[in-house]
């Protein structure tokens, strides 16, 4: 046989490897980008304004000035790329969000300040996404949707969701009894207690209603994991209820006489009120959520407990005061985050300037650094696991957070 040409073999060796590359990259799987189980591990936040941050800026509260707590600044509810404004208007995402808990875990925040168990659009015109599939087509999604997109290319480790509070009317409420404080003498006072507002929401049917609610908003969040891949053994869906935001009657630092209360401490609520809120309406919301993890059958649920996560530091309480009673410069003061409120004062006519309404009787900065340390306590390197969330001694953790304990 006549001995290939020197071009010739060329040719050959060169089509031989071409073959063999072209077989090998059939054969290799292309590289797999970030979704279920795959990448940088992710924590999500889904619900209301409990846990979307509402009142973020604030850290403690006065009547002096914005610049004496502003920790956040102006910038705190900005939550799009370019950091210029919210991608939902009056969502307020913030910054300081208990979600962000850090050390090599991401996360994003898709909770909404005055969100319900369903989407609406409030008297305001303000689109508030529920935990539901909502899409209009033209950009605006329910919570669940939202999850579902991102979940896909992102691997979700844990979803963290506070919902239920505005499906009792909670804003409706406090308004109430404000206005009820305000509108009526100590000696014949008008109790927003057994105002139709609160007795409405406190029947077996609304309570029924409200359990259905929330069990299929669980239900919602476990569909958009599914629907992005993930089986219910890959994440976990962390439930958080609601803290106490104020005193008992008996532990207010304002008298129930005269307006003081109100137009000082930013706490317009009679005793008997207070007393109703921590001994009957909050317990009835908290154990409604409990009840609705069961009913919605999920299993890989963790509960997150904050009912008495701020006592001692809640609004108006003897305990603590504002920056001018406690002789505090601002809220880098030494010393301010133990001598300070948590929850952010209820604002009528004061919300001027860069303070909002909505803002009101929400966990402050302070507040939200203390959910987060309880927040990276349950995430527990991985393995997240249920328990009550309290105070734990004065000062900062290593992160500038409040110092709490996860029992």
């Amino acid at each position: 046989m006549k001995p290939m040409a020197p071009r010739r073999r060329i040719f050959a060796v060169l089509s031989t490897l071409a073959l063999t590359t072209a077989a090998l990259a059939a054969t290799t799987p292309a590289a797999v980008a970030d979704g279920p189980g795959v990448g940088t591990p992710w924590v999500v936040s889904v619900g209301d304004s409990y846990i979307s941050g509402e009142a973020g800026r604030w850290a403690g509260n006065t009547n002096n000035g914005e610049s004496i707590h502003d920790a956040g600044g102006a910038t705190t509810y900005f939550d799009n790329a370019s950091n210029t404004a919210e991608q939902i208007n009056r969502c307020h995402r913030s910054k300081a969000a208990e979600i962000h808990i850090g050390g090599g875990i991401s996360s994003t925040n898709l909770a909404c300040s005055g969100a319900k168990t369903s989407t609406f659009t409030d008297s305001s015109g303000y689109f508030k996404p529920g935990l539901d599939f909502y899409d209009n087509g033209s950009g605006q999604l329910g919570q669940a949707k939202m999850l579902q997109q991102f979940a896909a290319s992102h691997n979700v480790k844990m979803v963290e969701v506070s919902i239920g509070g505005n499906n009792f009317n909670f804003a409706g409420i406090v308004t109430q009894c404000v206005a009820d404080f305000l509108g009526s003498p100590s000696w014949w006072p008008d109790y927003c207690k057994d105002d139709n507002v609160v007795t409405s929401q406190m029947t077996t049917s609304s309570i029924n209603a409200h359990r259905t609610e929330i069990a299929t908003a669980f239900q919602n969040v476990r569909q958009a994991m599914r629907n992005a891949g993930y089986a219910d053994s890959a994440w976990t869906l962390m439930v958080a209820n609601y803290m106490s935001p104020i005193p008992n009657g008996t532990g207010f630092r304002y008298s129930q006489s005269g307006y003081t209360r109100q137009s000082t401490g930013g706490c317009g609520f009679w005793n008997a009120d207070a007393d109703y809120a921590n001994g009957t309406l909050l317990p009835r919301i908290n154990q409604t959520v409990s009840e609705a993890i069961t009913q919605s059958g999920l299993t890989n649920v963790r509960s997150l407990n904050l009912a008495t996560a701020f006592n001692g530091r809640r609004l108006c309480e003897n305990t603590v005061g504002l920056y001018e009673e406690k002789g505090l410069a601002s809220w880098t003061s030494a010393g301010a985050v133990d001598q300070t409120e948590w929850i952010n004062t209820i604002r009528t006519a004061t919300a001027t300037g860069n303070y909002y309404i909505q803002e009101s009787l929400h966990p402050n900065y302070w507040g939200e650094k203390a959910l987060r340390n309880c927040v990276r306590q349950a995430w527990n390197s991985g393995t997240p696991r249920s328990g009550t969330c309290v105070r734990g001694a004065n000062g900062f953790n290593g992160l500038g957070e409040p110092n709490m304990t996860l029992q």
